[in-house]
């Protein structure tokens, strides 16, 4: 789903991975936030990052880098440069 930009399909991995009681870490959830970053979805990418910090998943630098990214490539500069702040 990361490389090809299938934001919905790793969207809807994640919840059938939940559903099962898998483990959701920051693996998964980095894979989904690229996901979203390369098809453009800022707005989903900023969701995985809540979803990740409510789940206690470590948000690392590669995740926070494909969200600004994200942010980037919808031209939500403000979005960007918060996360950066966040880093």
């Amino acid at each position: 789903c990361e490389k090809g930009g299938q934001w919905g399909q790793a969207s809807r991995l994640l919840a059938q991975m939940a559903s099962t009681r898998m483990e959701l870490n920051t693996i998964t959830y980095s894979a989904a936030v690229s996901a979203c970053e390369k098809s453009g979805q800022w707005d989903q990418a900023l969701k995985f990052l809540l979803e990740m910090a409510s789940a206690q998943a470590k948000l690392d630098t590669i995740t926070y880098s494909a969200a600004v990214s994200a942010c980037e490539k919808g031209d939500r500069w403000d979005q960007a440069l918060g996360l950066l702040v966040e880093m």
